[in-house]
């Protein structure tokens, strides 16, 4: 996986990737992640845009977003326990 660690906020380029492959590569991190662990997540796929931010809210996870330029969504999750 493309993870890699800044600041202690790992950050995942999804940006490439469409429906569902940032969906799950996410979701993978959410298992592995110990809770207050911090994910920025870059996503440009239309799906992914729609399904990822529905998906966290809907699991009670914290999500802040960073950057929206149109094409380039920038998430910045909070695992929950």
């Amino acid at each position: 996986m493309s993870f890699f660690t800044e600041d202690k906020v790992e950050t995942l380029d999804a940006s490439a990737w469409r429906c569902p492959l940032p969906l799950l590569r996410m979701k993978v991190w959410l298992k592995t992640a110990s809770v207050g662990q911090q994910l920025r997540l870059c996503i440009s796929d239309a799906g992914s845009r729609q399904d990822i931010p529905s998906y966290l809210l809907r699991m009670g996870h914290g999500l802040t977003e960073e950057s929206d330029d149109g094409h380039l969504l920038i998430l910045l999750i909070t695992k929950a326990p």
